[in-house]
């Protein structure tokens, strides 16, 4: 359902940091919209040095870039509350400050996503999908976002 794509200068975040940056992701999420947790999926894209740039020049700067793509139908408050928690939990987890942290939300029609071989919900219906899945996929997906020990 959702993807976050976290574009970030190349060796600026270790690899707990990028685990990190993920959890966080994935958790003001699920906290601000109430989708389960394995649903979000998080690309963290490293920018070799000469292939970001800022008003047209080179940028050597400290930043770090979420966007996600959402499915449309949320209200306003809760899109408000995501982009506000993702600031926060991503600045966070990355040592970034909240200036250097942007956030953008691209709103996407369910009707034009296909996701686990079948088209989304709309907002309010996924209880119903979500009983669909079958039951092999749905615990395979709840697998993903248990603590690996």
């Amino acid at each position: 359902m959702p993807t976050y794509i976290v574009t970030v200068s190349e060796g600026r975040l270790t690899p707990v940091q990028k685990a990190d940056v993920a959890a966080a992701v994935t958790r003001s999420h699920a906290e601000a919209t109430g989708a389960p947790a394995f649903f979000a999926q998080v690309l963290i894209n490293e920018m070799r040095p000469g292939n970001w740039f800022l008003g047209g020049q080179p940028f050597s700067g400290e930043q770090i870039y979420v966007h996600g793509h959402i499915r449309s139908g949320r209200p306003p408050e809760i899109k408000a509350q995501l982009m506000t928690e993702l600031r926060q939990s991503v600045a966070a987890a990355s040592g970034f400050q909240d200036n250097q942290t942007w956030v953008y939300i691209s709103e996407l029609p369910p009707s034009q996503m296909i996701e686990f071989g079948r088209v989304l919900p709309e907002h309010g219906k996924e209880a119903e999908w979500n009983a669909a899945l079958p039951s092999e996929e749905l615990k395979r997906l709840q697998d993903l976002t248990k603590p690996k020990v």
